[in-house]
């Protein structure tokens, strides 16, 4: 049976702080190979910004997080696009499914879905943002305003702080 590839590659290992999860990779991180890639988006800047890492970090280096306790998944790993481009269904109950297995596995502290519609996707009901009250065993969910140039009419950094700050008790 052919398995499609993924267009970004989950940077999951065990012991991990903070796992990001977006809806799927734009298409500028699908293009260039690395998360969060898009010129304008804030991703890489906030995590310096919050101290969740000592350094700015490029897209490309997204392979070192886990240096600093950090992760990265999509709820839809086979497709790239804005969310309302995505097709129909990829961000359903088997894509969630697989990735409530993936976060059992890794066991993170938290995972944090970098955008409302992510987490409200996941979570099946309306969410704002924070820690919304759900767990994948003992990982708390917790969902953040999205770092997309896009959605910069709902950007909040004082919620990725808050996020950083229950990171590092």
């Amino acid at each position: 049976m052919y398995a499609p590839r993924h267009v970004l590659p989950d940077v999951l290992p065990s012991g991990l702080n903070i796992v990001f999860c977006g809806t799927a990779a734009g298409t500028v991180s699908a293009a260039r190979g690395a998360y969060y890639a898009h010129p304008q988006n804030k991703f890489w800047s906030v995590l310096h910004a919050v101290g969740l890492t000592p350094r700015l970090v490029k897209p490309d280096e997204y392979s070192e997080l886990p240096q600093w306790g950090i992760g990265l998944t999509d709820i839809a790993k086979h497709v790239s696009g804005m969310d309302h481009e995505l097709p129909a269904g990829v961000l359903g109950r088997e894509a969630c499914a697989a990735l409530t297995a993936k976060i059992k596995t890794a066991e993170p502290k938290l995972l944090a879905f970098t955008s409302l519609n992510a987490g409200r996707r996941y979570l099946g009901r309306a969410a704002g943002p924070g820690d919304s009250g759900a767990r994948i065993g003992a990982t708390r969910v917790w969902l953040l305003p999205s770092p997309s140039p896009t959605a910069g009419w709902n950007w909040n950094e004082a919620w990725w702080r808050r996020l950083a700050e229950e990171a590092r008790r």
